[in-house]
C-alpha cells in the first residue's frame, strides 16, 4: 500500500491484452529492423529505396514509442489504485441544480482552499427516470465545474426519504415484482409517515440496485475528478407496518451485496457507507464492509449521543472507527442538528464548530469530513476551515494515510 502521484499506477508485470500487444509489437519491430538492415548492406542507393529505409526507420521509431506508452496505458487502465484526496468537503442541501446558488457554493470554494470539493446527494428516481433510462446530466455538470475550478465531486445515493411526499424509487419500482418498491416509516413508532426507505429485501430491487451502480461506474470510476460515491444510513425507520424478521436480515445482506457491486463498479474511487443503526448488526455488517475494503461514514456527527457511544455490548458505531483507522475511508458527515445540539433529543447543548471537528478528527479519526451548507452555521464552518491548522496540508489537518483496505493510493 503506497501513494504515488500518477493518475494511473502501472506495475513491472503485464496483463494478457498488453503481453500480447506487446509481443505482436516486438515482432513488427523486429520485422522492420530486418529490413533496414536489408536495405543498407545491400546497397541500395536509390532515391526510392533510400526513401524507403528512411520510412522504416520512422515506423520503427514510431512502434518503440508505442511500445512504451500503449504499454504503459494498458497497464494502468487496469490498475487497482483508488484516487484519494482526503479532506473537507461541503454538503450543499439542495438547489444543485440553481446555477445562481451553485455560483456562490463556486465562490466559497475559492475562497476557502480547504474545501477540497463537493458532496451532492441524488436519489434513484432523480438517475434513472424509467426502467434502464438513465440522466446522469446533473452530475455530468457539477463535476464538469467543480473540475475546472479542481475541486471534487462525492455523491451520495439517496435510497431513504425523510419527506412523506418524496417516493425516492423510479416509478416502475412500485410495481408487484418489487413489492411497490418502498416501505413507509415514523419516527417514533406510531402511525404517522416521515419517510420512505427502499424494500431493499426484495431480490429484484436490489438487482435493479445494481445495474445503477453499474451505469455510474462505467460513466464515473475513472474520472480524475470523481471522489467517491456512498449509500445513505442503514437505519431502517420504524416501518408502519410490521415487517418479518426475514426481511429484515435480507434487508441488510442485501445491503452488503449492494456495498460489494459498488466497490466491483467503482475499482478505482472511494465508495463507503453511512452507518448507524441497529446496533446487534453492527459488529458483523462493519467487519463485512471492512473486508471488501468499503469505507465506513456517518449520517450525523453527534459528540454526546449515548446510543452512537454507547462502550458496551453491542457497541454504538463510534467505537468502531478508531479500530478501522488507517484500514479503509472514515467519512463522518456534519449535519443541520449537529450543528445545534450534542444529542439526537436535543438535551445536550450546542457544540461549536471546533468541537464538531475536534470530535471528528481526533474520536473518529475522520479522513473526509462532510460539511452541511447550514444557512445559520455555514459562516463559521468557513471561518474555521481558514484557519492555519486547516490550511497547512491538503488533507486540511485530517488523517491522509492511504487505507490498508487498498493496493495503493493516487492523488
Amino acid at each position: 500500500m503506497n501513494i504515488n502521484n500518477q493518475v494511473l499506477q502501472t506495475t513491472g508485470s503485464l496483463t494478457p491484452t498488453a503481453r500480447k500487444s506487446f509481443q505482436t509489437n516486438q515482432a513488427n519491430i523486429s520485422d522492420i529492423i530486418k529490413r533496414c538492415i536489408f536495405y543498407n548492406f545491400t546497397g541500395i542507393n536509390t532515391k526510392a529505396g533510400q526513401a524507403y529505409a528512411r520510412l522504416l526507420i520512422l515506423l520503427f521509431i514510431i512502434s518503440m514509442v508505442w511500445v512504451l506508452f500503449g504499454t504503459a496505458h494498458a497497464v494502468g487502465a487496469t490498475s487497482n489504485s483508488v484516487k484519494w484526496h482526503p479532506g473537507h468537503y461541503y454538503t450543499i442541501l439542495s438547489d444543485k441544480n440553481n446555477s445562481t446558488y451553485m455560483a456562490q457554493i463556486y465562490s466559497e470554494l475559492e475562497n476557502t482552499p480547504a474545501l477540497r470539493g463537493v458532496q451532492i446527494r441524488y436519489s434513484w428516481a432523480e438517475l434513472e427516470t424509467s426502467y434502464g433510462v438513465y440522466d446522469f446530466t446533473s452530475i455530468d455538470k457539477r463535476l464538469a465545474e467543480l473540475a475546472a475550478r479542481n475541486k471534487r465531486l462525492v455523491i451520495l445515493l439517496q435510497m431513504k426519504s425523510f419527506d412523506p411526499k418524496i417516493y425516492p424509487v423510479s416509478d416502475y419500482l412500485k410495481a408487484v415484482e418489487y413489492e411497490g418498491g418502498v416501505f413507509s416509516f415514523s419516527n417514533n413508532g406510531g402511525s404517522t409517515i416521515n419517510g420512505y426507505n427502499i424494500k431493499l429485501w426484495n431480490p429484484n430491487l436490489l438487482s435493479r440496485m445494481v445495474k445503477l451502480f453499474e451505469a455510474l461506474g462505467n460513466r464515473y470510476n475513472s474520472h480524475p475528478y470523481f471522489e467517491g460515491i456512498g449509500l445513505t444510513e442503514t437505519a431502517m425507520g420504524t416501518p408502519t407496518k410490521p415487517i418479518t424478521s426475514a426481511q429484515t436480515n435480507n434487508f441488510y445482506n442485501n445491503m452488503l451485496i449492494a456495498n460489494q457491486r459498488m466497490r466491483d463498479f467503482f475499482p478505482n474511487t472511494m465508495t463507503f457507507q453511512f452507518t448507524n443503526y441497529p446496533r446487534p448488526i453492527l459488529e458483523s455488517f462493519i467487519g463485512n464492509l471492512s473486508a471488501m475494503g468499503a469505507g465506513l461514514g456517518g449520517p450525523d456527527t453527534f459528540i454526546e449521543e449515548p446510543g452512537l457511544l454507547y462502550p458496551g455490548s453491542p457497541k454504538g458505531v463510534y467505537n468502531y472507527y478508531p479500530v478501522l483507522s488507517g484500514k479503509v475511508p472514515l467519512t463522518p458527515s456534519v449535519m443541520q442538528t449537529n450543528y445545534k445540539n450534542t444529542r439526537y433529543d436535543g438535551t445536550g447543548h450546542e457544540p461549536t464548530v471546533l468541537e464538531l471537528l475536534t470530535f471528528a478528527r481526533d474520536t473518529l479519526k475522520a479522513n473526509y469530513i462532510f460539511w452541511t451548507r447550514d444557512p445559520a452555521y455555514f459562516p463559521k464552518v468557513l471561518e474555521m476551515l481558514n484557519w492555519k491548522d486547516q490550511t497547512s496540508d491538503p488533507a486540511g489537518g485530517l488523517d491522509p494515510t492511504c487505507p490498508s483496505a487498498y493496493s495503493s493510493c493516487v492523488n
